[in-house]
């Protein structure tokens, strides 16, 4: 009998090509992710490289920087509207004042990008 390969003990197959054996590989596909995913990764990557290691690993990794991408995407539009409302910011002052409106929308998106960051892409 011959011995398995420790690529064959762990469940991976081999495609023969001729006289040559090639491993079976696959990539899982994963859905995309923008700026959010790719800042969380960066960190990840930097600042826990063993946590970024073992999700790369055990396949989990992709999937969590598009939940993260997803999840600041949504939170940012949600901080945005509120801290608008709350200071009032119109789009008749859109209309009266651009330049104002967009002074203030400027610090509000900047606000909501600090929470973002602290909430979401270095929280460990």
């Amino acid at each position: 009998m011959k011995a398995q390969s420790f690529f064959e003990q762990n469940g991976g197959t081999y495609t023969q090509v001729g006289d040559v054996l090639i491993p079976a590989l696959s990539v899982e596909e994963s859905r995309p992710f923008g700026r959010w995913g790719r800042m969380r990764r960066r960190y990840l990557k930097e600042h826990h490289p063993t946590v970024y290691s073992n999700m790369l690993l055990d396949g989990t990794l992709y999937q969590h920087l598009a939940e993260i991408d997803e999840a600041a995407d949504e939170r940012i539009d949600l901080i945005t509207k509120q801290l608008a409302d709350k200071r009032g910011i119109t789009e008749k002052l859109k209309a009266d004042n651009q330049l104002r409106w967009v002074q203030e929308m400027n610090s509000i998106y900047a606000a909501a990008e600090e929470t973002i960051l602290a909430e979401l892409i270095y929280a460990f």
